[in-house]
């Protein structure tokens, strides 16, 4: 039996999880839609398996959050905003191959009130999408990251924060 999250009836789906950020993000770091099981969490990157948390905690030296409190609060102490580029999509399971009719997020509200000097995509789906709807329209270019999803086993922790570092540089230096 099919489980109802995985959209067999081809409904689009909408993005459920508001966005983290304050006027002090430096960095905005986009994914492209939340996979079932950070659905059901209510909050980014909830498969147990991704490694989201563990590199963005090793870029900015401090120890992995846990629950879902500790994970804003250290999203916002270190001036990291996170939303998706997907508002809504048709979408089965947590598939990014099997995204479709998408309609994006609006994040020119977030370039408006935060001081974001850069964008970060986390995967090649994010990117895509954000090059598609985003890009021209906010005149930002974005850097796309090697995605910390575990379907990425490929990437390695370690080879990820190597990748993941000049988030760091960012936040450090400001630039």
């Amino acid at each position: 039996m099919s489980r109802p999250d995985e959209n067999k009836n081809e409904h689009p789906v909408v993005h459920p999880i508001p966005p983290v950020y304050r006027a002090d993000s430096r960095i905005l770091i986009l994914g492209s839609f939340p996979s079932v099981k950070s659905r059901e969490t209510g909050f980014f990157y909830g498969h147990p398996q991704n490694r989201f948390w563990k590199v963005t905690a090793a870029v900015c030296g401090e120890e992995v959050p846990q629950t879902v409190e500790e994970k804003k609060a250290f999203l916002l102490r270190n001036h990291i905003a996170v939303w998706d580029v997907i508002a809504s999509c048709v979408i089965t399971g947590s598939s990014d191959a099997s995204i479709r009719d998408v309609v994006p997020n609006p994040l020119q509200d977030i370039l408006e009130c935060a001081d974001i000097r850069q964008i970060y995509c986390n995967g090649a789906t994010a990117w895509k999408y954000y090059r598609k709807y985003q890009e021209k329209q906010l005149g930002r270019e974005a850097v796309r990251l090697p995605s910390t999803s575990p379907a990425n086993a490929a990437w390695s922790v370690e080879r990820l924060l190597g990748e993941w570092s000049q988030c760091g540089e960012v936040l450090r230096n400001g630039e």
